[in-house]
């Protein structure tokens, strides 16, 4: 390669990375979604402390006792004193995004 075209080369790659950098500044964070599986059960324990464990078909009957479905558009969120909350209702604004994200 000739040097005659090195700088113009460097030059343009500085802003392609430098556009590439602002873009992702800028684009809101994406949701992504939890992977939850049938086989497992995940826990907050009173200390903050979360876990998953891999499950049993043996005690069903007794896992299943007391429990409740979680209701359709439920949110779960640890809030600033690092409590574990959940809220139903919708979360989403009329366009798609989310109601209580950044600006």
């Amino acid at each position: 390669m000739q040097s005659g075209y090195v700088k113009p080369l460097l030059a343009a790659a500085a802003l392609c990375a430098a556009s590439s950098a602002a873009l992702a500044q800028t684009a809101p964070p994406a949701a992504t979604p939890w992977v939850l599986a049938p086989d497992m059960g995940y826990a907050y324990e009173s200390n903050g402390k979360t876990w998953s464990y891999k499950m049993g078909t043996n005690n069903a009957k007794d896992l299943l006792k007391g429990a409740k479905k979680v209701p359709k558009n439920t949110l779960f969120f640890i809030g600033t004193n690092g409590q574990l909350y959940m809220r139903s209702g919708p979360y989403l604004e009329d366009d798609g995004r989310f109601k209580f994200g950044p600006g």
